[in-house]
């Protein structure tokens, strides 16, 4: 992990280095034909428990950092599906449990890598006591059901403020559910089918509308817009360097709507 300074914000950027069965899972995911889905029937070792009737939480096979937990749902969704109110009961009661940071890739084009609709969440990534490294520029969030945006972020967004700390885990699920249809709402992608990524920590939501998944060839998903980027090699760390990682998130985020 390196760290490369933008705006204020002190980016974590991972060399990826790809172990061999995860190259062998993603020659059997271009496989013309192949639809194996990890999810379906996952690994009794990676299985941490129930979280809800809907919802299972497992470790994640390849996590990009310790703890790093999938939220997956029983029965099969599309990953480019807007997220409902089962997801965000499931994604309170985790939160009351680990304050960290939650994201959704909804689709390719948003990041995903897998269709099975699943919610991430990990620990606190830094520096410091922050939840991610972008945090440093939405202290304090908004109020909560007060969505705005920030010029610091460089890119299109809509931001609101959360208080799940102390709320019921019914309370959090309502709050959860209303603050994305409002951020959805603000940047026009409230259809299906439109991609866009969530964070979202006990005291913030963020929504990213996005028009690429990649840009440079370098893979952006929700993480990278909370200030952590992963990157294949060498030479994308040093263009990341060069051209800096607000530039990269700018070029695959979709403008807003007005």
């Amino acid at each position: 992990c390196t760290t490369v300074e933008d705006g204020g914000v002190q980016f974590q950027v991972r060399v990826l280095r790809r172990p061999p069965d995860a190259e062998q899972a993603r020659a059997e995911k271009e496989r013309p034909g192949a639809r194996r889905n990890p999810f379906a029937e996952p690994e009794p070792a990676l299985v941490v428990g129930d979280v809800s009737p809907t919802h299972l939480c497992l470790l994640n096979k390849f996590p990009v950092v310790p703890h790093h937990l999938l939220l997956v749902t029983r029965d099969y969704e599309e990953q480019e599906s807007a997220l409902t109110e089962a997801d965000f009961a499931a994604l309170a009661w985790c939160l009351a449990g680990v304050d960290g940071l939650a994201f959704y890739n909804a689709g390719e084009v948003a990041g995903a890598s897998q269709r099975h609709k699943h919610l991430q969440l990990v620990p606190p990534l830094g520096p410091g006591r922050l939840r991610a490294p972008v945090e440093v520029l939405l202290s304090p969030p908004p109020a909560p059901g007060q969505v705005s945006r920030s010029a610091a972020l460089g890119f299109a967004h809509a931001l609101t403020g959360l208080r799940l700390q102390g709320a019921s885990e019914s309370e959090s699920a309502m709050q959860l559910a209303a603050a994305y249809r409002a951020l959805r709402t603000a940047l026009g992608v409230g259809a299906e089918g439109t991609p866009d990524n969530l964070l979202a920590t006990r005291d913030w939501m963020l929504v990213v509308p996005r028009a690429r998944a990649a840009v440079h060839d370098i893979n952006v998903n929700a993480m990278g817009f909370a200030g952590a980027l992963l990157v294949r090699s060498q030479e994308q760390l040093a263009w990341v360097r060069n051209g800096g990682p607000f530039n990269l998130l700018s070029e695959v985020a979709a403008s807003a709507s007005p």
